[in-house]
């Protein structure tokens, strides 16, 4: 039977926090793997943690998002931590993306897009004309265009970027309940499952509280 994947955002700074996380999520009825952003990288111990962390399916949240020779660089930088995902703004352009997928080697580059965080306001705010659907489809195809190894979307808009890129979706913004926090495009592990989601990303909904028994009510939320 096919294990549901779940990245687990490991949203700390202390290390002790994320290996209590680790020893917690070890089940045999999931496939975890383990997503670590800014705050833990940036870190005092965080790095030198993830440098010898060995045997987990890795999952740096940096969001690159600069000219080609910043983000080249900081791939290069990076490499020594043998991690196995690694994300970027598509709205970095075509031409960073190509330059990143040309360096990246085993990492697998993985493409953001409109952020769950925001919708249609915020993005009319930022400046965009387009509609959070039309922006993420467009910047789908130009994940396909670079050769990108994965796309991070909302779980709304999975289906959608499904029609143009065939390789991994992962979906933040996934919630078991009406508590949305600072998210705007949330789903339901099994709605987002349904849509084609891949992996999906959860923080709060497992790491906040009983660990173990969070996850317990996460797996019968998927069997119901």
């Amino acid at each position: 039977m096919k294990k549901n994947k779940i990245f687990v955002a490991c949203d700390t700074s202390k290390v002790s926090k994320v290996k209590e996380i680790i020893k917690k999520t070890q089940n045999s009825k999931i496939k975890f793997g383990y997503k670590f952003g800014l705050e833990f990288l940036n870190s005092k111990n965080g790095r030198n943690f993830l440098s010898k962390l060995r045997n987990k399916i890795t999952f740096v949240d940096l969001k690159l998002h600069d000219i080609p020779n910043t983000c080249v660089s900081t791939i290069k930088a990076i490499k020594d931590l043998k991690i196995n995902y690694l994300t970027i703004h598509i709205s970095s352009g075509l031409n960073t993306l190509k330059a990143c997928k040309k360096v990246s080697g085993k990492i697998k580059l993985t493409g953001v897009t409109i952020l769950t965080s925001l919708n249609n306001k915020s993005l009319k705010e930022i400046g965009f004309n387009k509609q959070i659907e039309k922006l993420v489809l467009h910047q789908a195809k130009l994940a396909k265009k670079a050769n990108l190894d994965a796309i991070v979307c909302s779980p709304r808009e999975v289906s959608l970027v499904r029609r143009v890129f065939k390789k991994e979706i992962i979906t933040p913004g996934i919630r078991l309940n009406s508590k949305t926090h600072d998210q705007k495009r949330v789903l339901t592990p099994k709605q987002a499952y349904k849509n084609g989601s891949d992996w999906l990303v959860l923080g709060r909904p497992i790491t906040k509280g009983n660990i173990k028994k969070n996850i317990l009510l996460l797996i019968d939320h998927l069997n119901r």
